[in-house]
Formats: C-alpha cells, sequence, structure tokens
C-alpha cells in the first residue's frame, strides 16, 4: 500500500507565515504549512485550512503551493489583514520569535471552512492559530462536525496563549506532541514539578486520556509515551550538522503523523521522525 491509497485527506488547520530572519531574507511556514509541505513531500496529500492576506506574501504563499502540488482550495483570502509574520532572532543557536497580532490566520471564516472541508479522519493544530477567537470558533466548528481524531501539536508562544484554554484542547487530542519546556509548564498546571520527564508525559498522557504523548528535547533526541506506561526514546544522529533548529520539530511532527496514522510501530516510527528532523537542522530555515 502507498500513502496515495490514504481514503480521506489530512487535515491541518493554522497559520501560514513568513518568518523574517536578522538578514533579512524571509522564509515562508507557520507549524501547520511545515507539517502540511512535509507531509506532501512524503508523498501524502494533506488539505491545509487557512488565511492568507491579498499581497506579495500572500501570492507568494499560493505560488509556493501551487509548485509543490498542494491543495489550495482550504485557504480563504483576506483584503483587509496581511499575511502573517513572524520575527526570528537566535540566542546561543536557539531561535526566538516575536509574532505579529491580527494577522489573515486569525480570522478564519467558520462558514468558508465547512463549506470546502473535507470529510477527514485526522485533524492536525497547534495553539498559535487559537488565539484569536474568530479561528478558534471555525475550529470549534470543523471538529464538531466531523469529529476526527486530533494531534495537538503543543506550539506555546508567549504571550498568545492561556492557561485556562489548553485544558479544553487537551482533552479532545488523541496524539499529544510538545517540548520539554512545554511538558514544563503543563506539568506544573498538574502540580508535577518534582518528577522526571518521562513521568510527567505519562501523567499528562493519563490525565488527558491521550493515546500518545510525544515530548522532544532538542540535542537529547525525544521520546514517546504509549499506555502501559511505556517509554520509548531516540537520540539525534551525531553526524549531523546543525545550522538551526527551525522547522525541525514540524519534520518531526510530519513523520510522527504518518506513522500514526499507518500503525507504524513506535520503535519505528520514533527514529524515522529524528532523522527528518535532524536533516532540517542543517537546513536554513
Amino acid at each position: 500500500m502507498t500513502l496515495h491509497a490514504l481514503p480521506r485527506k489530512i487535515i491541518l488547520f493554522g497559520e501560514i507565515l513568513f518568518d523574517h530572519f536578522p538578514d533579512g531574507s524571509t522564509v515562508l511556514g507557520g507549524a501547520p504549512f511545515n507539517v502540511a509541505w512535509h507531509l506532501r513531500g512524503l508523498d501524502a496529500d494533506p488539505w491545509m485550512a487557512s488565511r492568507i492576506g491579498n499581497d506579495p506574501e500572500g501570492r507568494a504563499a499560493r505560488e509556493a503551493m501551487a509548485s509543490w502540488q498542494m491543495d489550495e482550495s482550504g485557504i480563504q483570502a483576506d483584503s483587509e489583514r496581511p499575511t502573517g509574520a513572524v520575527r526570528v532572532s537566535f540566542d546561543n543557536g536557539e531561535p526566538s520569535f516575536a509574532i505579529d497580532p491580527d494577522q489573515a490566520y486569525d480570522f478564519v471564516d467558520g462558514e468558508t471552512l465547512l463549506a470546502a472541508a473535507p470529510e477527514s479522519t485526522v485533524l492536525y493544530h497547534g495553539t498559535l492559530a487559537l488565539r484569536n477567537p474568530v479561528s478558534r470558533a471555525a475550529l470549534n466548528g470543523l471538529l464538531e462536525r466531523s469529529r476526527p481524531k486530533v494531534f495537538l501539536d503543543v506550539n506555546l508562544r508567549a504571550p498568545w496563549w492561556r492557561s485556562e484554554d489548553l485544558p479544553a484542547w487537551l482533552r479532545r487530542a488523541r496524539w499529544i506532541k510538545l517540548n520539554e519546556n512545554e511538558l514544563v509548564v503543563l506539568a506544573d498546571m498538574l502540580g508535577l514539578s518534582d518528577v522526571s520527564a518521562e513521568s510527567r508525559g505519562n501523567a499528562l498522557r493519563q490525565h488527558y486520556g491521550a493515546e500518545c504523548v510525544v515530548v522532544t528535547q532538542g540535542a537529547r533526541g525525544a521520546f514517546a509515551v504509549l499506555p502501559g506506561d511505556k517509554v520509548l526514546r531516540v537520540a539525534p544522529d551525531a553526524a549531523v550538522t546543525v545550522v538551526d533548529t527551525v522547522g525541525a520539530g514540524d519534520a518531526f511532527s510530519a513523520v510522527l503523523l504518518l506513522g500514526l496514522l499507518w500503525g507504524w510501530p513506535m520503535a519505528d516510527t520514533l527514529p524515522r521522525a529524528q532523522r527528518l528532523a535532524g536533516a532540517v537542522c542543517g537546513i536554513r530555515g
């Protein structure tokens, strides 16, 4: 069976934006878009749901999607607000992000989304695009209609999230992926500050009823927590030359998502995800 045999599209909901780097260069991205891009490169057929401006950046995003033969039917046009923008800076090689407010992706129209969206058994979303009630309502409407399995990528970007919103998103997620800093934040909410990362991940999985929690740990690799208190670990390839880590987590998510969709053993999925993430670390932006 090939990936073309997927009976339904994978829906990815969230931001399309451009990362603006200190040297003046820009790179098309946004976590959901990056995951969709990688899925298309892995021969899947993602359906990206987002909103972009009627501006040069929006046209560039559409051109990029067309060149990659991605389905554009879920991309809305906004005549009032710009295509998303993020200002990227680095501290000891680690990226930080200044995210512009009131971007087109904050205002995904729910009626338009429901009219265009295909039926799907799996939906991926992060947390950034839910900072605005308009896009949040659009996603909620889609989830209520289709009842898909949800892959939640916990991308906490200060100041664009509120702790009171997180439990509802976590409870509806079948699969949760986050980094170790985000794990600390969520564990603190459960009063689990003085336990190991693995124990935090397992407590998170049990508390919210998730099937799988995957935690990325940068240079130390990643681990997955599964039912039965099972923990699997993977380490990065020491031969990889790191240029920067922007987008590596999204590459990891794409392979993880495929593995979960196809029922690959997690012992196979984690190394595959780590290999693609390592390759992305060798590419600027």
